[in-house]
């Protein structure tokens, strides 16, 4: 029901957030679960493992299933550019890639970053920096690398791991709003998973839905961009609006 509204938008690129093979990201996983639903995509899918991927050794069915489209076997961040825009695939799995201030991929972050010339980038990765949901919350571990974003000026993070949907105002590092230099978060965990429950709102969380599957549609202008999160149930917008890049 969700590749359903994938495919009203044909030429749409599609970031995977992670778990994309749910349970255990095995070959089988991915061979019974995600080939036949989501493998339809895989043109014009581009992915970053979660959690749940490492539960096979180094994530190698993954690796496997996506080959180069996931980025360089081991590490799986990379980069490209989308119309004007520059976005970034970023690996959340600190405890098997690193993600310290230093580490190779906060490295390459903070090099690449600083090679763009793109007004607006958006990054993306699995586990959320800043979260109300009450399964797993915010990742401590990828602080470094949420500093490296605030540093360059990014504008977006978008997000899963919490089976749930949550937009933030643009938010500090210490998880503040800060409208004028902050990062604006997006976690849509909404691909198919059981669904998590809601705990306290964090500081400036605007938005937030739980029990839905549903797509987070974007418009990516070149000085600005538009969302959408249409859930599967009513194919109309439960949550949208628009913003202008710094």
């Amino acid at each position: 029901a969700v590749g359903e509204i994938v495919e009203t938008v044909p030429d749409a690129t599609v970031l995977g957030l992670g778990d994309m093979a749910y349970n255990n990201g095995s070959a089988e996983d991915f061979a019974e679960c995600y080939d036949p639903s989501w493998g339809r995509f895989n043109s014009r899918m581009r992915p970053v493992p979660g959690n749940h991927e490492y539960r096979a050794e180094g994530a190698a069915p993954y690796f496997d299933y996506f080959g180069d489209t996931a980025g360089e076997r081991g590490k799986g961040w990379y980069s490209f550019d989308l119309g004007e825009w520059h976005v970034v695939a970023i690996n959340s799995n600190c405890d098997d890639v690193g993600c310290e201030e230093g580490s190779e991929q906060e490295r390459w972050l903070g090099a690449d970053l600083a090679a763009s010339d793109a007004r607006c980038t958006l990054a993306f990765w699995h586990a959320p920096r800043f979260s109300s949901g009450a399964e797993h919350g915010g990742t401590n571990s990828v602080e470094d690398l949420w500093q490296a974003l605030l540093d360059s000026d990014v504008e977006l993070l978008l997000s899963g791991h919490e089976h749930l949907y949550e937009r933030t105002a643009p938010l500090d590092a210490d998880g503040e709003v800060d409208e004028a230099d902050g990062v604006r978060q997006f976690v849509v965990g909404t691909g198919g998973g059981n669904f998590y429950p809601l705990g306290e709102r964090i500081a400036g969380s605007e938005a937030a839905l739980v029990d839905v599957n549903g797509v987070l549609k974007m418009v990516l202008r070149p000085s600005g961009y538009d969302w959408e999160f249409v859930p599967v149930d009513t194919g109309a917008p439960a949550d949208e609006g628009s913003s202008e890049c710094r």
